[in-house]
């Protein structure tokens, strides 16, 4: 299944306590269960964006959930090919 990194742009993420780090969390995960078929790997979380990963069978799908949820998208993209350090050898 496809695999898709997002982009989204949120005013002063970086600072946000883990309780309202954890309360977002639990916002997605509540949309997803109506989801099924898409699926949240991690997030990385940066001053003013968050880097989302999830395995998707379709960028259709990961707007609803943006949708759905309340969070933004502002940028998709299909991952196309996964290097690491092992590539390398």
């Amino acid at each position: 299944m496809p695999k898709f990194v997002i982009e989204r742009e949120i005013q002063g993420v970086g600072t946000l306590s883990q309780r309202d780090l954890k309360a977002a969390s639990q916002k997605s995960c509540r949309t997803l269960r109506d989801l099924p078929e898409v699926q949240w790997l991690q997030s990385y979380v940066t001053g003013d964006k968050l880097y989302c990963v999830y395995i998707s069978p379709s960028e259709e799908l990961i707007r609803e959930h943006a949708r759905q949820s309340g969070f933004p998208a502002n940028r998709i993209s299909e991952v196309t090919q996964i290097i690491d350090p092992t590539t390398a050898e």
